[in-house]
C-alpha cells in the first residue's frame, strides 16, 4: 500500500460515494484528510468512518461553485500536499432537453468548481514548490455519450483544465492529473437506476457498456487518486488515467 503518511489532502465532494472512497482510502495511507462537502450531515458521516477507523480527518463545508468560499477553505486548511477536486453533478438529458439553466449549473459546479479550488490552493503548492491536483473527470470526458450533453461539455472541460495546468506548472513542482471513470456504482447511480421502469434491467444494461460487464467500484477509483497523489507516480502529468472496465478500449 501506498504510504502518505505526514501528508495533508483535501477531496470536494466527500460526502458520498467516490469522494467518500477516496477520502477513507487516503485515510487508510496515513494522510490527514479534509473532508470538503457542500452537505454536512455527508461530510461529518465520512468523518466519523474515518476516525472510527483510526485515520485523521476533519470536516469543512464548501460549495464549489462559489470562488470566495473556496479562497476561505484555503486560508482555514493551510498548505496542501495534494487536493482532489471530485465534486460533480450529473444531467441526463440531450441538448433540447437541457436548458440554459440546466446547463450552467453543470458549468458552474463541474467546471468552476475545480477552476475555484485548484485556483485558491495553487499559490501555496507552488511556495513550497510541490503539490498534486487530481480531478474527477469521466468516460464522458473523452468520448461523446447519449443523453449526457451537458454533463459530457463540462468533464471535457476538465481534462482540458488538466492538460493545460500540467503544462503550465510542471516547472514549478505541481503535478495535476485527472481520473475517468466509467460507470460507477455511487448514490447517484442507484438512485437513477430507481426511475427506469424495470430497474434491474437498467442495471445489466449499464454494466455492459463496459468490457468487464460490469459497474466499477468507488473503492477502485479511489485506488488510483492515492496512486497520483503518492512518491511512486512522480513522473504522472497531464494524463487522463481511465478506470473504465474497458469501456473506452473500442473508441
Amino acid at each position: 500500500m501506498f504510504d502518505l503518511s505526514g501528508k495533508t489532502t483535501l477531496v470536494t465532494g466527500a460526502g458520498s460515494g467516490i469522494g467518500r472512497a477516496i477520502a477513507a482510502v487516503f485515510a487508510e495511507t496515513g494522510a490527514m484528510v479534509w473532508v470538503a462537502d457542500v452537505c454536512p450531515e455527508g461530510g461529518q458521516e465520512t468523518v466519523s468512518q474515518i476516525t472510527t477507523a483510526g485515520g485523521s480527518a476533519s470536516f469543512i463545508e464548501v460549495d464549489v461553485a462559489d470562488p470566495a468560499a473556496c479562497e476561505s477553505v484555503a486560508e482555514r486548511v493551510g498548505a496542501l500536499d495534494s487536493l482532489v477536486n471530485n465534486a460533480g453533478i450529473g444531467l441526463v438529458g440531450t441538448i433540447l432537453e437541457t436548458s440554459v439553466e440546466d446547463m450552467q449549473r453543470m458549468y458552474d459546479v463541474n467546471v468552476l468548481g475545480v477552476f475555484n479550488m485548484s485556483k485558491a490552493f495553487l499559490p501555496g503548492m507552488i511556495e513550497r514548490g510541490v503539490g498534486v491536483i487530481t480531478n474527477m473527470a469521466s468516460i464522458g470526458g473523452v468520448v461523446g455519450v447519449r443523453d449526457r450533453l451537458a454533463y459530457c461539455m463540462s468533464k471535457f472541460a476538465v481534462v482540458g483544465i488538466t492538460k493545460t495546468m500540467a503544462l503550465d506548472h510542471a516547472e514549478q513542482g505541481i503535478r495535476v492529473n485527472c481520473i475517468c471513470p466509467g460507470r460507477v456504482e455511487t448514490p447517484f447511480v442507484q438512485l437513477r437506476l430507481q426511475e427506469y421502469p424495470d430497474p434491474e434491467e437498467a442495471y445489466r444494461e449499464m454494466s455492459a457498456t463496459q468490457a468487464l460487464g460490469r459497474m466499477g467500484k468507488p473503492e477502485e477509483v479511489a485506488g488510483a487518486a492515492v496512486y497520483l497523489a503518492s512518491d511512486e507516480a512522480a513522473f504522472v502529468t497531464g494524463t487522463t488515467f481511465m478506470i473504465d472496465g474497458g469501456w473506452s478500449a473500442g473508441k
